[in-house]
């Protein structure tokens, strides 16, 4: 095989013939470059998606107001490495014997953009943060930027992944960054900003990237395949669009998957295979039957999807999306742009229309729950069964707006929409006489509440305590002292422990409990002592009195290991009958012995462990 040799023309010329593959001899094939390479932009005017940021750089660049730092940021596959180098190159820009300055036309190309594009340009640098994250990189990059350019205009350096630099590596790019030379020029990227240092984000220009809406994906991916001679359904290319989440890069490999996938023309069939998805009819058929109060059926479309090669997870996730889309639908009359084919559409709209966005928010709420027990079970088929069961069985609960206007009714009780159905399809020709027995009064009883009339502040914690506010109730006790009370006024001395709002607190639930308006003040006076100090002192009292009951110091005499644990108030001129007496006793020996004095207006219980008793 003879050396081959350039003609004017371009086309190799020697000793070459066609092999059976098609291929030319002594002239190798070109290898496969996927299509995220292959149809990467190489101008402002390639990329898509990303109006707001060429408008900005291009009046900049008009106006000769060039940063020396640029930020890009946003999520994966949206073009930050590739808007670094169309905007190195547009900084290097210029033709053969012409230097008109930087500028964004880059319709023809000049004498370095594709050393460029290709990352091989001695002046643009490209360094990728996340295996050089040291000191020691960025001392590289300050020693390089002493000297001048060799070819180009501008020295570039492009740094990805920014945000992996490690703590020292910032702080040693500081001050390079913040008064650079005139020659140099630095372009980040990075997919998490939050992480960057604001001393370094404060020094650029920063750019977020925009996620690329599905409707100008679609129409970018059906000129990549017109491009490739490949021809794809509308609803598939909708599938991948949806797929690759506004990520130009993520639905070009997709597309590039499914070409390979499909042997002809790619069907919307063979994207869901692909992706693993379930067919939107059935996914539509499930969500129905789950939503209709038809476990049975849902369980059997569940079956069907799995046996087909559905990942119950993804199931799951496509539930939620329909229930997404129809309540868009039902909102706004736009479920989703471009991305969503006719079919989904009249399936969501009619599902809005049936189901209501009330049971559709509840739908969302469990399928999201349901969706993180379904990750994380050890059988996710299993789980995503119970979550199709819960669902199923929440369809015959009533929406919260009626359940409240039920339970507002009086005599009323909150019912299924089951039962409601079972009670409207009830036969109308019964007798009037059981109809007469099971029908409710024609005239309920309205209860009507007993005024609170509050004549001192016990009064209040008494009424904190019967409401079971038992935090307000404690406050009351022990933290305030009472300055003075009045009806509709109470002034209080807070005292340490108390919450600061207790005064707005007690006086709006004073008019909650009582219906009237209570002012309720802070005072810098003393006050009374608490009332758990009064009930202290109190019980204190009536204790040193029960214990020189003479009755209670004979009992004393006789046990004396015998300890008073409280005093009860009995009425008068009653005393517990001897029975009832030894009915107190305990199991573990105590006995509880009840005293009543002469007058009959008091009485000690006390307990004694019956330690040495025969």
């Amino acid at each position: 095989m003879s050396r081959s040799t350039k003609q004017p023309g371009g086309k190799a010329a020697g000793n070459s013939r066609k092999t059976d593959a098609g291929e030319t001899e002594g002239q190798p094939s070109m290898p496969y470059v996927v299509l995220a390479r292959k149809y990467r932009p190489h101008t402002f005017e390639d990329l898509i998606g990303q109006d707001a940021m060429v408008r900005t750089l291009r009046n900049a660049f008009a106006t000769g107001r060039i940063a020396q730092a640029y930020m890009l940021t946003g999520v994966r596959g949206v073009g930050k490495t590739t808007t670094a180098r169309i905007l190195a190159r547009a900084l290097n820009y210029s033709k053969p014997g012409e230097d008109n300055g930087p500028t964004l036309d880059l319709a023809e190309e000049g004498e370095h953009c594709r050393a460029i594009m290709e990352g091989r340009h001695m002046d643009v640098m490209e360094m990728d943060a996340a295996s050089h994250t040291g000191i020691d990189d960025i001392r590289e990059i300050t020693d390089a930027i002493r000297y001048k350019p060799a070819y180009a205009r501008y020295k570039v350096f492009i740094i990805d992944e920014v945000h992996m630099l490690s703590k020292a590596a910032f702080n040693g790019l500081l001050k390079t960054l913040e008064e650079p030379p005139e020659h140099v020029k630095f372009i980040f990227a990075t997919t998490e900003v939050r992480k960057v240092p604001v001393t370094v984000l404060s020094r650029c220009q920063r750019f977020d990237l925009r996620r690329v809406d599905a409707d100008k994906l679609i129409a970018h991916f059906a000129d990549v395949a017109e491009r490739e001679g490949r021809r794809i359904e509308d609803e598939a290319l909708g599938l991948i669009a949806r797929a690759a989440e506004g990520s130009v890069r993520d639905g070009l490999s997709l597309l590039d998957t499914a070409f390979a996938h499909a042997n002809d023309a790619v069907t919307a069939a063979d994207v869901r295979a692909m992706l693993g998805l379930g067919d939107s009819a059935r996914i539509y058929d499930l969500l129905e039957a789950a939503l209709r109060g038809a476990p049975d059926k849902a369980l059997d479309e569940l079956g069907a999807l799995h046996a087909d090669g559905a990942e119950p997870e993804r199931v799951i996730q496509d539930l939620a999306e329909a229930v997404h889309t129809a309540s868009r639908l039902a909102v706004t009359g736009d479920g989703g742009g471009a991305a969503l084919s006719e079919t989904e559409r009249e399936r969501a709209s009619a599902l809005a229309a049936v189901i209501g966005v009330p049971k559709l928010a509840r739908a969302w709420q469990m399928l999201l729950k349901g969706l993180e027990e379904v990750s994380r079970a050890p059988n996710a088929l299993a789980a995503a069964e119970m979550v199709l069961i819960r669902l199923s069985h929440t369809a015959d609960l009533p929406p919260p707006d009626k359940l409240i206007r039920e339970l507002a009714e009086p005599g009323a009780s909150p019912r299924t929409n089951r039962e409601q159905k079972q009670n409207e399809s009830a036969p109308t020709d019964v007798p009037d006489s059981s109809r007469a027995e099971t029908a409710p009064p024609a005239n309920p009883v309205k209860v009507e509440s007993t005024p609170v009339s509050l004549k001192s502040f016990e009064d209040v914690a008494a009424l904190a305590g019967k409401h079971r506010d038992i935090k307000l109730k404690l406050a009351l006790e022990e933290n305030v002292r009472l300055v003075s009370f009045r009806p509709g006024h109470i002034e209080l001395n807070l005292l340490d422990g108390a919450p600061q709002d207790l005064a707005n607190q007690l006086g709006n639930k004073l008019k909650a409990w009582t219906g009237e308006r209570w002012m309720v003040s802070v005072s810098d006076q003393p006050g009374e002592k608490t009332l758990g100090e009064k009930r202290r002192e109190q019980e204190a009292t009536i204790r040193a009195q029960v214990e020189q009951h003479p009755l209670v110091r004979q009992v004393f005499q006789h046990f004396p290991s015998a300890e008073i644990v409280g005093v009860e108030e009995l009425d008068t001129g009653t005393a517990p009958p001897p029975e009832e007496r030894n009915a107190a006793n305990s199991e573990d020996g105590h006995e509880r012995l009840y005293e009543h004095d002469e007058a009959g207006q008091g009485a000690a219980k006390q307990n004694g462990r019956n330690a040495g008793r025969d």
